[in-house]
């Protein structure tokens, strides 16, 4: 892998089925999937660019994959808007942070 070039691209994959394809600068904010992507780990996913999780549907995956481009979009900015989150999404989404590092 070390020799091939690195898709600007990654997918995510949510336990329903839904793909997220997210660029890979953003997918890297989250760590576990920072480590699953990295080339050197022998990982399938370093080396398909495919992240399958069977914790968290789609409608999770989604939300954390907004977050990923949000954070990377306000990571050197002061103050910082808030985040719509759904009351109802919240207690699923802090489990999917913890899990992905975030």
């Amino acid at each position: 892998m070390a020799d091939k070039e690195l898709s600007e691209y990654v997918t995510i994959v949510s336990n329903d089925g839904f793909e997220f394809i997210i660029k890979r600068d953003a997918a890297n904010v989250a760590g576990t999937i920072r480590k699953m992507l990295d080339p050197t780990s022998n990982f399938a996913e370093a080396i398909s660019g495919r992240c399958e999780t069977q914790q968290f549907n789609g409608v999770v995956i989604e939300k954390m994959c907004e977050y990923l481009y949000y954070h990377l979009k306000h990571k050197d900015a002061k103050d910082v808007p808030d985040m719509e989150i759904p009351p109802s999404l919240c207690l699923e989404l802090l489990v999917a942070a913890d899990y992905f590092d975030v």
